[in-house]
């Protein structure tokens, strides 16, 4: 019995001074932050979880200052394209005669419909794709420097690719209540939705047509995702390798390949897009059917009544949304890294 009263109060003794070690670390690292708030942020920054996490924190932060920025061009460019639907003729609309339309039948902030849901799309959707990015780019340098070689422009490819399309598939549904927010306007005042926002768009298209209904034009999305990510983070990543034995400064390189990068982006994706935005938008006809069964179909029901180049009405306009997204949000994301190393 005495045995066992001692090995308790030495478990008792031992969990005490465990308790007063934890509280004097707690002290120490309190009295630190007081004394070296800079140094203690810095200690915190360089944990393995936050090593990981920051790709991730860091991406989602620049995909979200640069949609409040863009919003209002991506409006107009989601007008474009599904203005003159299914007709090969007739009057072609303008970024100028669409913002007109606009402005005209409510007010400026109505630019801004859908900007919720632009930022939960951003929130989701760029913070999977650059961290993902980062962190498959991370793995394959590790890779390549164990063998003596460098990165390539193939293994950024693969990484981009690889991160668009995963990013995608998890970003769909708000990607989704984006273009159904942001077409609801040109609908009969007596058939809008008149979403109140994000939430509430995601709920009642769950509700009215089944929680699948969220991945909506998800297959195009995916592409689409694969070949702006392609384009933008593939040639982003390259164009910096390249710039850095130039006489260009830090910031003119980052400006320039940001540039780049937007360029490629709009060029490669700017069809997918087209086809994720009319499948993302239909809804059932008098008949009870869809008017396009999926992607191909689209392709070719485009392709075949309003002709090929179709597909790149409004390039202008797509280029000048994707292209300083891509430069604020690339441009930010490095210099978050750059805060955050």
């Amino acid at each position: 019995m005495s045995s066992t009263v001692d090995a308790a109060k030495r478990k008792v003794d031992e969990a005490s001074l465990a308790a007063q070690d934890v509280a004097a670390d707690a002290s120490a690292a309190a009295q630190k932050v007081k004394d070296d708030p800079k140094g203690a942020t810095q200690d915190f920054l360089h944990t393995p979880f936050m090593r990981s996490a920051l790709p991730f924190i860091n991406g989602g932060l620049a995909g979200m200052v640069a949609t409040t920025v863009i919003q209002p061009i991506d409006m107009i460019k989601v007008r474009l394209q599904l203005a003159g639907e299914g007709v090969k003729t007739g009057p072609k609309p303008t970024p100028i005669t669409v913002t007109r339309e606009i402005i005209a039948a409510g007010k400026v902030m109505d630019l801004y419909t859908g900007l919720s849901a632009g930022l939960l799309r951003q929130a989701v959707y760029t913070t999977a794709r650059l961290g993902l990015f980062d962190t498959f780019m991370g793995q394959l340098k590790t890779r390549a420097e164990a063998k003596g070689n460098k990165i390539g422009f193939g293994e950024r490819a693969t990484a981009g690719l690889s991160a668009g399309g995963l990013a995608a598939m998890i970003g769909n549904p708000a990607d989704l209540a984006l273009i159904r927010m942001q077409s609801d306007g040109l609908k009969p005042k007596d058939k809008r939705a008149n979403y109140r926002g994000v939430g509430d768009a995601l709920a009642r298209i769950a509700k009215t047509e089944g929680v699948g209904a969220l991945w909506s034009g998800a297959y195009p999305t995916i592409v689409r995702a694969m070949a702006l990510n392609f384009g933008q983070l593939a040639f982003f990543s390259e164009a910096k390798s390249q710039l850095k034995d130039t006489s260009l400064g830090p910031r003119a390189q980052t400006l320039t390949a940001s540039a780049i990068a937007g360029f490629f982006a709009s060029f490669f994706s700017l069809p997918f897009d087209f086809v994720k935005t009319r499948l993302q938008k239909q809804s059932k006809g008098p008949d009870g059917k869809l008017p396009y069964k999926g992607m191909i179909d689209c392709f070719g029901k485009v392709i075949k009544d309003e002709g090929p180049l179709r597909f790149y009405r409004g390039f202008s306009t797509y280029y000048v949304r994707i292209a300083p997204h891509a430069m604020v949000t690339l441009i930010v994301a490095d210099y978050l890294g750059f805060l955050t190393k």
